[in-house]
């Protein structure tokens, strides 16, 4: 049996990370022959707020609030697990700038694997920059690209996400769905759906002034957005501005999300940019044609426009709601697209998707 070791921050956040996580580390524990843990930092006894198969074994590192004691007892709490465990292979997920520098902070005692589970692009976190910000995000880059290096393979999920690293040891390998229903929407409700936290990259911004323009025209529809909420980005003061309040509804996360999906008949993805684009593969598992702008990167390695899907030029939220507006028109062109998003989804199914990442471990371990 493999021991397979992934390292990684929390496990109980709502976030694409850790979902995506559940599902590969629970796969290859079921079903495949792997022994795996998992470390995490400073999550003590919290619950995980997806389903992790309980063969996984859990390491949890107690750290500092003080950033130098941080490191050193993240340091000593790896090389600690690392020796107990005696991986075979590890892989880490953390997309913050020490899990570029693992291999260089506790060595490499096996073959190891980086996974970016999101675009460079989320280090922008404003449509205007500082001067100052410019050059923390150049700093952050060329730092990434030298950890980057260090590592045997490094794992990114859409081949726009190729375009943005000058590596040598990229692959791509996408994410996997966390369902695929025996039943898909009837898309009979007149509900439009988004999943992602509030955040700039998330575009929501966008998609209310789209959605006012919908609404002018199709006044009983309704949108929904679940996600963690932030009162910084304001959307619910935008929403009253735009005179669309009463037809937006801003909810929290959910742990039946799926059953979203199902209520839903058009999804929507306002993404400024994007590591993959997850929400859009759960949508079309469910029959759900998907209305995304073609941000960087992930919805054009997803959608086929006017197929099982449309792809609107980044950022012009018109043609944004006249794509959500053909939708409602059109109701044989919907489930027709529905149908075909369905089916395009299968090419994510875990079983497929993780044997990918099999054959990755069985290269890396036993190479040629």
């Amino acid at each position: 049996m493999k021991k397979l070791l992934y390292i990684t921050n929390k496990t109980f956040g709502p976030g694409g990370l850790e979902r995506v996580l559940s599902i590969k580390a629970s796969h290859l524990a079921d079903h495949m022959d792997y022994e795996v843990h998992i470390v995490t930092l400073d999550q003590g006894d919290a619950e995980m707020f997806y389903d992790f198969s309980s063969k996984i074994i859990h390491h949890d590192i107690t750290t500092s609030s003080n950033p130098v004691q941080l490191l050193i007892n993240y340091v000593k709490g790896l090389r600690k697990v690392v020796k107990q465990v005696k991986p075979d292979i590890i892989s880490v997920c953390d997309d913050g700038l020490k899990g570029f520098f693992v291999p260089l902070l506790i060595g490499k005692p096996c073959p190891m694997i980086y996974e970016r589970h999101v675009s460079k692009n989320i280090e922008i976190k404003s449509a205007k920059p500082s001067l100052l910000s410019r050059i923390s995000t150049s700093l952050k880059f060329w730092l990434m690209n030298i950890g980057g290096k260090s590592y045997d393979s490094f794992i990114v999920l859409t081949n726009g996400n190729l375009k943005e690293w000058n590596l040598k040891n990229l692959k791509v390998i996408p994410n996997p769905l966390s369902f695929y229903p025996d039943q898909q929407s009837s898309l009979s409700n007149k509900k439009v759906l988004a999943v992602g936290k509030q955040s700039f990259q998330k575009g929501y911004d966008r998609l209310l002034q789209s959605w006012k323009l919908v609404l002018e025209k199709y006044p009983d529809w309704v949108l929904d957005i679940y996600g963690t909420i932030s009162e910084k980005e304001g959307l619910d003061s935008l929403a009253s501005t735009l005179g669309v309040s009463e037809k937006v509804n801003f909810y929290e996360p959910v742990r039946n999300i799926a059953d979203k999906y199902q209520e839903a008949s058009i999804y929507v993805m306002s993404s400024r940019y994007e590591g993959f684009g997850m929400v859009l593969t759960e949508a079309m598992a469910y029959g759900v044609p998907c209305v995304s702008f073609d941000c960087p990167h992930g919805p054009s390695d997803i959608i086929l426009d006017k197929k099982d899907g449309l792809l609107i030029k980044n950022d012009d939220t018109v043609a944004f709601a006249k794509g959500i507006m053909f939708l409602i028109e059109n109701e044989e062109d919907r489930k027709m697209m529905g149908d075909k998003a369905r089916t395009s989804a299968k090419r994510y199914l875990p079983e497929a998707v993780i044997k990918e990442w099999n054959q990755l471990f069985v290269n890396l371990i036993h190479p040629n």
